[in-house]
């Protein structure tokens, strides 16, 4: 495993730079962001990406079902004034009556098993006029299965996530990978996402497209790899099956479409 992921600190920081740098200022072609803004992140891990929007003074919550990075996250925090609010609970089971201006999921929807219920499920979080980001890979893309997670050999083969799954498992027990991150490996895999998918889904759900950027240079792999994050061709974005293998990160603004 590579030492940022190893690193738990680290990547909360990393996470945090890149939301300040990209994120809010990504969102905030659609809604103004100040103290008065509520923002819940599903799959918070440590909570990096809530960091910056405490800082502005917003009100955060953090879900996650992993307790030790909850439990990094308190303590990443412990010095902070105004700290988020972490839940450990599996989102279908938190019980809040509570909305949101701003819902984040960044680098979770690959992960979501039925991620049509899921982005169905999460508008009752939004308030009327709220937003919901989402950050997520292509399945084609080079790294679209998470090689980052792996020991630095098979962390630098591109495509290795397409190969059938019997060749894929051989490779990363070769490679000497743990069985826990093999077994992600493969979580990411089931649940692949593609751009048409995600489009297709989000009109069947009745959301509008209020943003979008595509990435051929994600935004994460500047603090990361200090590579200047750069959009993908607009011919290419606008180019389907294809433009999966060749952009690195969607970010997308939604909202929920009101019924006339």
């Amino acid at each position: 495993m590579q030492e940022r992921h190893k690193n738990r600190e680290l990547y909360f920081k990393e996470q945090a730079i890149t939301t300040k740098n990209h994120v809010i200022p990504f969102i905030e072609h659609s809604i103004s962001i100040d103290s008065n803004t509520s923002v819940l992140e599903i799959g918070c891990g440590e909570g990096g990406n809530l960091m910056p929007f405490t800082e502005i003074g917003c009100r955060t919550v953090g879900v996650d079902l992993d307790k030790g990075k909850i439990n990094n996250a308190n303590r990443f925090f412990s010095t902070k004034e105004n700290r988020p609010e972490f839940i450990i609970t599996d989102i279908y089971e938190w019980k809040t009556d509570e909305k949101f201006d701003i819902v984040m999921l960044r680098d979770v929807l690959e992960h979501i098993h039925n991620q049509e219920l899921f982005l169905n499920f999460v508008k009752k979080f939004l308030k009327p006029n709220g937003k919901l980001f989402l950050g997520f890979p292509p399945w084609q893309n080079p790294y679209g299965g998470h090689q980052q997670i792996f020991n630095k050999f098979t962390s630098r083969l591109p495509f290795i996530h397409l190969l059938p799954n019997f060749l894929y498992v051989g490779l990363l027990k070769l490679a000497k990978e743990e069985e826990k991150e093999i077994k992600g490996a493969l979580e990411v895999k089931e649940t692949r996402i593609t751009i048409e998918r995600f489009l297709k889904i989000v009109k069947k759900e009745n959301y509008k497209i209020e943003h979008a950027d595509y990435y051929f240079i994600n935004p994460n792999y500047e603090i990361k790899f200090g590579l200047k994050p750069r959009k993908q061709l607009n011919f290419i974005t606008k180019t389907p099956w294809i433009r999966n293998f060749l952009i690195t990160t969607c970010y997308v603004l939604l909202s929920e479409q009101k019924h006339r």
